[in-house]
């Protein structure tokens, strides 16, 4: 009787472990790769539906004379041959042309100006100029809407979120890296919703 309880148990905790894992891995199949520093490229439809509108032909890739746009692997389950760029490694330059070359409109015609990729947040616990280490601008120098995306008030770079294009630039030239990896400038995604 014992074993048999024993056994009962060992199954029963088997069997959700499994089911447990096994949502988990759909879930991720599922799971938007959109997040902190990694974005879709300008002018892309909401999350919800670039997935479907997207038909992975990576002209945008092919565009980019900056090759700061992959395509995602397998590994993102249905977003896999979808474009992200990750803006700490290469930026976008908003040269636009991959909207140009986009056959479904995924990717939607947009001036570099009403470019919202996302929005510039500084973390003033880990920025140079706002701990006073240093006396940093390179987010502000890196800016190419300096004075409207971000300005400096005493010294110290502030974003104006209504300007930001999310283009990442000033995330790439941030020369501080906190441990868990991210800048003292990250670029967050638009709510869900959408982009431009």
């Amino acid at each position: 009787m014992r074993r048999r309880s024993f056994l009962k148990l060992l199954g029963v905790l088997t069997t959700s472990t499994l089911t447990a894992g096994l949502h988990e891995v759909q879930a991720g199949l599922f799971r938007s790769p959109v997040r902190t520093n990694h974005l879709r490229p300008p002018g892309a439809v909401p999350e919800e539906v670039f997935v479907g509108k997207c038909i992975r032909c990576g002209r945008c890739v092919e565009s980019c004379p900056y090759h700061c746009i992959d395509l995602l692997d397998i590994r993102h389950g249905v977003h896999a041959g979808t474009p992200l760029i990750a803006v700490a490694e290469i930026p976008c330059y908003l040269c636009m042309r991959c909207v140009e070359v986009c056959p479904t409109g995924s990717l939607q015609p947009i001036t570099q100006e009403a470019t919202r990729m996302g929005i510039a947040v500084i973390n003033k616990f880990t920025c140079g100029a706002w701990t006073d280490l240093a006396l940093c601008r390179s987010c502000y120098d890196a800016c190419p809407f300096r004075e409207k995306a971000i300005v400096l008030r005493e010294l110290r770079p502030v974003v104006i979120r209504e300007a930001c294009t999310g283009c990442g630039l000033c995330t790439h030239a941030c020369p501080i890296t906190a441990p868990d990896q991210t800048k003292a400038i990250n670029i967050e995604p638009p709510a869900m919703g959408g982009a431009a």
